[in-house]
């Protein structure tokens, strides 16, 4: 099967993907979750007019254009939040008033306490007031039936506080994509065991089930399957027992004696859509449907399955989640040169050092082996580098994939 250009295997990995329905959670538990639909308000927010400041509610007729000050004003009582004056002011009354609470019936403006002196029954203002002065109008937020979160809104903190003050007490959200994340391999032991001869730690699905959850999936850890047939069958048969959206597999799928996921996932029922891609790192990458289940094989090497998770199931997920999979590619200024680059499509670790122009300026990593992690950790970017690229110098311009966006 001949090596097939990225962009063609994003295409055919989102190709017939719906849209997750919505399911109705608490508030406090929408954080980061996507809204399902439009949400409107089912009150107007203030409900009523409300003073902005701690002073007093006062009628600005009593206040006409070039009167004498100070102007000596009755007080009647007192309206607080939650506590509001019952009566109706009159014709040189007065009444205390905090923030947020109702302003008395005959009153349209509120005198700041800082320009008023109290004399017991008695306030001297010691400003003239406007109408309207230092009072919220009922609705000044929204209206019951406004729209003021959109379908497809990631909710963060500020959206949560919006909805409640709208009077919603739980939300409709897009269901989260379960994904499952199969390792493979012998050499391969959970972290905080001592590996034996020749084996290593498994991480590989560590930080694959932390990108899933952080992209608001749903990770499933199905483990490490030995590079056995029955082995790979029976966690293969756990995973289309889990209802999964997608499987992940890492590893095992090169050509190797010992690299036996793929005939093990097409014996469990998957079609292949395809095998390797023209990417650097991530050559070996896999993908399959098995009934309703997409399946990523991704490769082994740390880096690879990394950035494969980077370029292939971040998009596949938020299309999952109705969110948009196109990644914005930044352009960049290039601070140390890079030599041509061969089919294909390469993805270097590197980091940003600084910027001009308005620009950031990236540093590629001299080492680029798919095995280390460390380099991958220091990285805040990627430079694509499309198959065939001449060398680029110093000081030229060149796209970024920034990592750890959501």
């Amino acid at each position: 099967m001949s090596l097939i250009p990225v962009s063609e295997a994003l295409e055919r990995i989102l190709d017939g993907i719906n849209v997750h329905g919505g399911e109705m959670v608490p508030l406090i538990d929408a954080l980061e979750r996507i809204s399902a639909n439009d949400i409107q308000a089912r009150r107007t927010q203030p409900p009523f007019e409300a003073s902005a400041m701690d002073g007093y509610a006062v009628c600005s007729s009593d206040f006409p254009d070039g009167a004498d000050l100070p102007i000596s004003l009755r007080l009647v009582g007192e309206s607080a939040a939650g506590h509001p004056f019952g009566g109706k002011m009159g014709a040189g009354e007065t009444v205390r008033i905090f923030t947020g609470a109702i302003v008395p019936e005959g009153a349209n403006a509120i005198l700041i306490q800082e320009n008023a002196d109290a004399q017991g029954a008695k306030i001297l203002a010691r400003e003239l007031v406007a109408a309207g002065r230092y009072i919220r109008k009922r609705g000044l937020d929204f209206s019951k039936g406004d729209t003021l979160i959109e379908r497809g809104t990631k909710l963060r903190p500020r959206h949560l506080s919006l909805a409640a003050a709208m009077n919603h007490a739980e939300v409709n959200v897009v269901a989260r994509p379960r994904v499952g994340i199969l390792a493979t391999g012998d050499e391969l032991v959970p972290p905080g065991q001592e590996p034996g001869p020749g084996q290593i730690i498994s991480s590989n699905n560590i930080g694959l089930q932390g990108f899933v959850d952080r992209l608001g999936g749903t990770a499933i850890d199905l483990g490490i399957a030995a590079d056995t047939e029955q082995s790979l069958a029976a966690s293969i048969e756990a995973a289309q027992s889990a209802n999964l959206d997608i499987l992940v597999t890492i590893g095992g799928a090169s050509v190797g004696d010992h690299d036996l996921v793929l005939g093990a996932l097409e014996s469990g029922g998957m079609e292949l859509g395809f095998w390797k891609i023209a990417m650097r790192p991530g050559k070996p990458l896999m993908f399959g449907q098995m009934g309703s289940m997409r399946v990523l094989g991704l490769p082994g090497n740390p880096v690879s399955a990394m950035v494969c998770a980077e370029i292939f199931l971040r998009p596949l997920i938020h299309t999952m989640l109705g969110r948009s999979a196109e990644r914005i590619e930044e352009t960049a200024i290039l601070e140390k040169d890079l030599p041509e680059n061969d089919q294909r499509q390469d993805y270097l670790r590197a980091r940003i050092t600084g910027t001009k122009d308005g620009l950031d300026i990236v540093t590629a990593f001299t080492r680029q082996d798919s095995s280390m992690l460390g380099n991958l950790a220091r990285a805040d970017c990627l430079i694509l580098r499309p198959p065939f690229c001449p060398a680029t110098e110093a000081g030229d311009r060149v796209k970024i994939l920034r990592l750890d966006d959501t």
